[in-house]
């Protein structure tokens, strides 16, 4: 059963709609201000959106905007008075999937409706389509490191082991969290993945245990959980580095139990869950310094396996970028284009930092780019610049304090290129707390570009 949010300051049409949607057989959850959407998508459970153009506090187009700028890709139907049509046309261009005039026609709004979550479906059906070749495509290896992962992955796939994948960004740790799922027994059942980086710190507990009905301010609906969604399959916590401290204890006895509390709920619930994790920090160190509970570390990592650099399997990046080319082509529509051998060895000189994932990037960027039909050294190195990773030239003059500093500030607003300025990630990568980060920024007087 669909659930549709309706948001909109007249009470009458939300009670309009939410009969004419629930007579339909959909699940109605209405809010009388745009600016309390994007609270309650964050619950989770929503598939569609109907909501007015014109509200107080935050209006349609105010709330369209933040509510995509927050990774939200669910369809939004915008609901339009006669004078605001130019404004419903423009939400259109922005993202909006349609919209209607006021007062709304029952048959008119069901079909849109119908098209709008059909058309979601679709998407989501191509974008699982299109991540599971990259997938496919991102395990491509003959280097020694990758036969000795495979063979890794082959014997540990089968069993029930809990598995810590580690490695650097962009090494498919969560391509290889899929490779075990998919040789496993539990091949037929959900692959739910969490990026723990990503989950607010107060809703975390509610992400991945679920919630009653009122069990906290916005809890309108129970919902179920992280695990008890990955019931009978694999659950992928990913960043699991990034656990809040607070909550560690809980997942360990869930580990330990095989029963989840939902937030509200004085009953426990059974599940029958796999659980694998993944980092690219340090979590022995993490132990050490009393940021991580060294009994759910042993809990986690049954088995360990290591997602290897690209610097360490350079011989796979032929392979690698022939098949990035092919997937890309077909993605962007650039059927025909090609990529000579001189680009080749041009990119397997690089050092790649982001690894596989800046390897496609980079793939994608110069066929999207590249004016010809092959792309050639040229081209390349324009891309990367005319100085590789490998041979970055020291600052020439200035004393030896003020080359040092160069030097660090170099490579500080590298690392925060690399990891888009995600500051808990530059400060892991650096080996640094995130205080002290923000004080060398000032130091050495970099800003984050508007």
């Amino acid at each position: 059963m669909h659930t549709i949010l309706v948001a909109d300051d007249e009470k009458n049409i939300r009670s309009t709609l939410t009969t004419t949607f629930s007579l339909e057989g959909y699940r109605v959850e209405t809010v009388g201000d745009g600016k309390d959407v994007l609270p309650r998508l964050q619950q989770g459970g929503i598939d569609l959106i109907v909501m007015d153009l014109r509200m107080p506090g935050m209006d349609g187009l105010e709330a369209l905007t933040a509510l995509r700028a927050a990774g939200h890709e669910l369809p939004v139907i915008f609901l339009s008075a006669h004078g605001t049509i130019d404004r419903a046309i423009e939400a259109v261009r922005l993202g909006a999937f349609d919209f209607i005039e006021k007062p709304p026609h029952a048959d008119r709004l069901l079909l849109v409706a119908r098209n709008a979550l059909r058309h979601s479906q679709l998407e989501l059906e191509n974008r699982e389509l299109r991540e599971e070749q990259w997938h496919d495509t991102s395990m491509i290896g003959a280097a020694p490191v990758m036969t000795k992962l495979f063979e890794q992955i082959k014997l540990t796939a089968p069993t029930e082991a809990r598995v810590l994948i580690v490695g650097e960004n962009g090494t498919g740790k969560e391509l290889i969290a899929h490779a075990l799922h998919r040789h496993s027994s539990r091949a037929e059942g959900p692959f739910i993945r969490v990026n723990c980086a990503a989950v607010p710190r107060d809703l975390f507990e509610s992400e991945l245990f679920g919630h009653e009905r009122g069990a906290f301010t916005g809890a309108t609906n129970r919902r179920r959980g992280k695990f008890q969604r990955a019931h009978r399959g694999t659950l992928f916590l990913d960043e699991i580095g990034e656990i809040p401290v607070e909550l560690q204890a809980k997942l360990l006895r869930v580990l330990e139990s095989g029963e989840v509390e939902p937030v509200g709920s004085e009953r426990e619930v059974q599940v029958d869950v796999r659980v694998l994790a993944a980092t690219n920090c340090d979590l022995e160190r993490a132990v050490e310094e009393g940021r991580f509970r060294r009994d759910l570390y042993y809990r986690l990592q049954v088995v360990t396996l290591r997602a290897p650099s690209l610097r360490e399997r350079k011989e796979d990046i032929p392979p690698l970028v022939e098949r990035f080319v092919q997937l890309a082509s077909e993605q962007h529509h650039l059927q025909g284009r090609s990529i000579a051998d001189d680009a080749i060895r041009r990119l397997a000189c690089h050092d790649f930092p982001g690894n596989v994932r800046e390897l496609r990037n980079l793939v994608e960027r110069l066929l999207i780019l590249s004016r010809g039909r092959e792309i050639h050294e040229s081209d390349v190195v324009a891309q990367l610049g005319s100085a590789s990773s490998s041979s970055e030239t020291l600052p020439a003059t200035g004393t030896l304090r003020e080359r040092m500093h160069e030097v660090e500030r170099r490579l500080v607003l590298s690392a925060l290129e690399q990891s888009g300025w995600r500051m808990s990630e530059v400060a892991r990568t650096l080996g640094l707390e995130r205080s002290h980060l923000y004080k060398k920024l000032k130091v050495l007087e970099i800003q984050r570009p508007e």
